[in-house]
């Protein structure tokens, strides 16, 4: 798969996410490694949210993990937390802060 198949994909998927409950501003950014490599963020600002496919260095979070463990996670096929748990990703940033991917994908 490459990273623009990924991508779109991902995008699909993280675009239904209810961002209601995220108050002000908050930014992930994904670094996929494997197969579909590549860099890109999720923004939720004003209620409103982005899903772009670049480098966001103004980010809260920064997740490191394969294409295929963030789209299992984005179908709710496997929870962020054992995610995290079971190191299929790597969080960089405020737990606190990281925690709300979860309450996204809801």
């Amino acid at each position: 798969m490459t990273f623009e198949a990924f991508f779109a994909a991902a995008k699909e998927r993280l675009s239904h996410a209810d961002v209601s409950g995220i108050p002000g501003r908050l930014a992930f950014q994904f670094d996929i490694t494997g197969e579909g490599a590549g860099t890109f963020y999720l923004e939720v600002k004003d209620g409103r949210l982005s899903v772009e496919p670049y480098d966001y260095r103004d980010r809260d979070v920064c997740i490191t993990c394969t294409a295929d463990t963030l789209l299992k996670i984005a179908d709710k096929k496997l929870d962020p937390v054992l995610a995290f748990t079971l190191h299929k990703l790597k969080i960089d940033g405020p737990l606190d802060k990281a925690l709300l991917l979860k309450q996204l994908l809801r």
